[in-house]
């Protein structure tokens, strides 16, 4: 059965660790590709609508010409805010149910997992490759979501202590984002004014 990893996420803006957990998988997994979903209406997240291309763009930026990545704007195509099950029946339909749907996803996000929009839908749909937020991560805190029948693995792949909210924060700051995110990133950024405020 064919893998097809997906790697939804608000990008905002999208990082060196982003695109590190997307190289892993494709060196190291089942995967030939890996489709980057920026999100149009982060659910758990205020979203500013008009600054979503800006987000888009970026994604597109980032992984332009490397190996086995792909973004996907099908989130910004079904408009409203950007539930994962909507997107995972939407891409099912295209891609045919016969393929396994893989989700990339942090642990940070993975332990809001069961509040996620019909959440007990999309977990008979996909399975989970987690990949580690914390520095000093237990793996058996994760355990009571096996029990309820939440398919997912984690990911060998060293934490990385980048976020993109500390990237904005330092942007405001008028500090360095060097070794954080690509330099076409950088450069897009301060050439379209974003995150001064």
């Amino acid at each position: 059965m064919e893998e097809v990893y997906l790697f939804p996420g608000t990008f905002n803006p999208i990082h060196n660790a982003h695109l590190r957990v997307a190289e892993f998988v494709i060196k190291n997994g089942n995967a030939d590709r890996v489709i980057f979903i920026p999100s149009l209406v982060p659910p758990h997240k205020t979203s500013d609508t008009t600054f979503s291309e800006h987000k888009l763009n970026m994604v597109k930026l980032a992984t332009n010409g490397k190996n086995g990545f792909e973004v996907s704007d099908i989130e910004y195509e079904l408009g409203g805010k950007s539930y994962t099950y909507r997107t995972v029946c939407e891409l099912k339909k295209r891609f045919g149910r016969d393929k396994l749907f893989k989700i990339l996803i942090g642990t940070d996000a993975f332990r809001k997992i069961e509040s996620w929009y019909k959440t007990e839908l999309l977990k008979d749909e996909v399975e989970f490759e987690v990949f580690f937020r914390d520095k000093n991560f237990n793996p058996h805190e994760f355990d009571y979501l096996k029990e309820k029948e939440y398919r997912f693995k984690f990911m060998p792949l060293k934490f990385e202590d980048i976020s993109s909210e500390d990237i904005r924060d330092r942007i405001k700051n008028g500090l360095s984002t060097k070794n954080l995110i690509p330099k076409e990133i950088e450069e897009y950024i301060r050439d379209n004014g974003l995150y001064k405020s």
